[in-house]
Order: C-alpha cells, then structure tokens, then sequence
C-alpha cells in the first residue's frame, strides 16, 4: 500500500518551516492521540502516520533526502519507526513536542546549578560622605562555600553521583493522560546528583553560614536610592554553584543646612532687613567651607541667588552642580526703645508717599482697592 505524502499528512507545505510543521504536528497529535481516541485502531494507524511524518519532516537530513527521493530514501532499513517498528514509543515524542509547554524536553534537559541568592544591604550617609565618597567596612551574614568539600557537599575523598532517578537531567517526567508533566527530582531536588557520604561541616550542603567583612568603595557624588552591585558577594549556591551578588543600597540622611536635588544643593541664608535694603556681603557655607555672596540693593525676601559649580559633582556625568541660596529677610526683634524710635523715623521719613519705597505694598493695596469698588457696583 502506497504511503501518503508526508507533507499532505501534516497539511503544511513543502517550504514549511519547523515551527509550523511542529505546530501542525502538535494540532494532529492531540486530534489522534491513542488516549483520545479510546482503541480506534484506524486513528490509531493516522497517529503513526503523522508520527512518523513529523519525524522525518523535523530532522533536516532526513527531509533533505525525503525531499530528494521521497519514501524510497527510507524504504531499505524499514522506514522511520513509525511503521517498520511495531507501536512505537508515543511517549517519547508526544514529550519532546509539548514538553516546552510543561517545563521541558524529558530526560535529555541538563540539570542547572541554581546560584546564590542576592542580598542587600541597607547603607546610611551623610551629605558629605555622599558627596565626597568614602571607604567603608561592612559585615554581611551570608552563606559561603564550604572549605573543606571545596563546595560539593560531599566528604573529602569522595564525590557525589549522578542521580539514579532522574539520570542527572534533575526533573522527572510525570504522565496524566496524553499530557507529559515535568517536575523537579524528588531523589536530588533538581540537582541531578546525590550524595552519600556528605561533608560533616556543611551537612551535604556545600555551603555554611558565615559573617564576611567587606570594604566598599562609595563612589563620590551617590544618592538615595543609588545601588552598588558587588559581584559574587551573595549568598553562595547550594553543591558548587556561583554565588549571588550584593548590592549596597544607599540613603543619604537629611542635611541640617542644604537640601539636594540632583546635583544642586539649596539652602536659606537670613538677612537682616538693613542688608536687604542698601545692599551688601555676607557669608555662607558651602560644602568646601565658607564663601562671600554679594546681596544687591532692594533685595526681596524669597530671592535665589546662584553660586555656580559649588554643588555636588555627578557620579555618573562628572558634571558639578550649583548651589542656589534663598534670602530670607529677618524683621528685627527685641528692640529697645532707641531703637525702636530710629525705626519710626525711618517710617516717617518716608512721608505720605512711602509707597514707593514698597511697590509690593502699592499693587496689593491697589488690587484691594479695586476688588471692594467691584464688590459695590
């Protein structure tokens, strides 16, 4: 009896690529599937039909020699399997087909090491040390390799053994119906290897747990929620896996004089209302120490003065920042009568027309004015 095209069997075409021929097949297998179909020995036939398709249409050798000389290529050694060889073995490639969907390829997976966790460690700064940088020591607990088993788990003299069940793929296969579930190896753990003689120090583990001093370079100009990632500082894998990193996470603590945005610092410098008025030079601190700013005549509470590249310097740009200083203007308080008289002086010296001495005080009053003749209309 003359066998179907291969092609026609899966419906796809002849320049299909493997992901639709792996698509078709999946699509068919679930259609015909021995456990769907209740003992139909016709579907049955169809399921080794399309087996047998995909498995030649999937190995690029096989469908380069189909395609060349159709079934003759194969009909010397007794086809692909699907045929020439009884049943088959219908769990073997209904895995390999929806294993992807479960977790993976069956026994032929490789078992991976899981590496160590990450750790984090929570650092406090002062403005200073963020902005200049600083060498610190700190200690972690965390899990280090063990030394005497040089991390395996196993005592010294021996070694662990690929595990007996799961063959040191480090999953096994579990079968519900037509459906191929893969879950992690109950002998190893998902290791893939056992050990019966294990380390006494480590207990089989591979690892202990330990406090490691660490010196830590703060690099100059961080800020809050700036991380630094210190490879290989975390906690070490289970059986010789690599360990995890360490990230220092930073906080920089509330300054009592400045306040940081970004690279700028900012800050509120009191001036007396005489400075204000007629102008003048007064000090203020910076993070290198003290500077003189020049404050303009008629200054204005609330006005910002620029004082360029005294900020912080960037940790990743290296450009230096500003700081800016808002004045603020202090009323005189604790007067004595002198002094007070002197003031009144003053406010009589500017006579009837002191508004323009306060052109603030002008437009309000103006605008108050207005809003009451408005209300009266």
């Amino acid at each position: 009896m003359s066998k179907s095209d291969y092609y026609d069997v899966l419906g796809v075409s002849k320049d299909a690529s493997d992901r639709d021929i792996k698509k078709a097949y999946k699509r068919l297998a679930m259609k015909y599937h021995p456990d769907r179909t209740a003992g139909d020995t016709a579907l049955e036939a169809k399921f080794k039909e399309v087996k047998e398709a995909y498995e030649v249409l999937t190995d690029s050798q096989k469908r380069q020699m189909y395609d060349q000389y159709g079934h003759a290529a194969f009909d010397q050694n007794g086809g692909t399997g699907g045929h020439g060889g009884g049943q088959g073995d219908f769990g073997d490639i209904f895995g390999d087909v929806f294993g992807d969907i479960f977790g993976g390829g069956g026994g032929r997976r490789q078992s991976r090491q899981q590496r160590g966790a990450d750790l984090r460690y929570n650092m406090d700064l002062s403005l200073e040390e963020a902005v200049r940088g600083k060498e610190v020591e700190i200690k972690v607990p965390t899990w280090v390799s063990c030394k005497p088993c040089d991390g395996s788990g196993a005592k010294a003299g021996s070694k662990p053994k690929t595990c007996s069940t799961c063959h040191g793929a480090g999953q096994v296969q579990m079968r519900q119906g037509f459906f191929a579930v893969q879950q992690t190896c109950p002998t190893c753990n998902g290791t893939g290897q056992t050990i019966s003689d294990p380390c006494n120090k480590c207990h089989g583990q591979g690892r202990v747990e330990k406090t490691k001093t660490l010196s830590v370079k703060i690099p100059a100009g961080v800020d809050t929620g700036d991380r630094i990632r210190l490879s290989g500082e975390g906690e070490a894998g289970m059986h010789g896996a690599p360990a995890g990193d360490l990230y220092v996470q930073v906080s920089v603590r509330e300054h009592p004089i400045f306040v940081r945005d970004g690279n700028n610092l900012y800050c509120e410098v009191p001036i007396s209302f005489t400075t204000a008025a007629v102008g003048g030079e007064i000090e203020v601190p910076t993070l290198d120490g003290r500077a003189n700013l020049k404050i303009p005549s008629e200054s204005q509470t609330g006005k910002m003065f620029r004082m360029r590249a005294k900020g912080v310097k960037s940790v990743r740009s290296g450009a230096v920042g500003d700081l800016i200083c808002k004045v603020v203007i202090e009323t005189p308080v604790n007067l004595n009568e002198h002094q007070r008289d002197l003031l009144k002086q003053l406010e009589d010296s500017m006579g009837s027309d002191g508004n323009k001495n306060r052109p603030k005080a002008q437009g309000f009053f103006d605008g108050v004015k207005k809003f009451f003749d408005d209300l009266t209309k």
